[in-house]
């Protein structure tokens, strides 16, 4: 049975999507985190059988709040973006298998290049959604693998590129998708298929 991950932030003003804070102020910014992290559980919750990580420990609530029913919910370890991430992979792998974990900056991900990131597992070890920033959207394993989360510039325009090399030197088959956009700017807004984002679509209307 293969199973769903979704990490996400407490969607709280100054928390929370801090580079568009920059530009749209505290609120708003969290209004919008709110918004993406509801679509982006939507999305994982219809792929699969799944569970959002949280962060921080005492976020349970607002964080189920913006869950579909029965999605499953617990805090993330301490640590980098990789010990958290491939934490979570191990959490997801005694539920079931292949695992995919995506964050909640793309809220308009198509199921499309997720089921392809799936079913590219039958012949390779990882598979990934890259984001046009450097960065990936998603990230699909067959089995857990640690190299893929130890020693990567997160959060820069490399993360993929050292990703991907470090699968490769330690033996892993690897697969990429056509790209896609995340929003971290408030330029990258622009770039929304609302359509495919409903909860994010009311928040920008409003």
């Amino acid at each position: 049975m293969r199973v769903i991950g979704l990490m996400c932030k407490a969607p709280r003003p100054g928390f929370a999507k801090t580079r568009l804070a920059a530009t749209l102020g505290n609120e708003r910014a969290a209004a919008l985190a709110a918004a993406f992290l509801a679509d982006s559980a939507a999305l994982a919750s219809d792929l699969g059988a799944a569970c959002a990580f949280f962060a921080p420990d005492d976020a349970r609530d607002e964080v189920l709040a913006l869950l579909p029913p029965g999605m499953a919910c617990r805090p993330q370890v301490s640590g980098d973006l990789g010990a958290r991430m491939s934490a979570a992979f191990d959490q997801l792998f005694r539920l079931g298998d292949p695992a995919l974990l995506l964050g909640t900056d793309s809220p308009d991900l198509p199921p499309a290049l997720l089921e392809e990131c799936l079913a590219a597992l039958d012949s390779h070890d990882a598979a990934f959604i890259p984001a046009l920033d450097g960065g990936y959207c998603a990230v699909a394993l067959r089995r857990p693998s640690t190299a893929l989360f130890q020693g990567i510039p997160w959060s820069s325009a490399d993360t993929l590129a050292a990703t991907l090399e470090a699968g490769r030197a330690a033996g892993l088959g690897l697969y990429t998708t056509s790209p896609w956009h995340d929003v971290d700017e408030a330029s990258d807004l622009t770039l929304l298929r609302l359509e495919a984002a409903p909860h994010t679509r009311a928040a920008m209307a409003g």
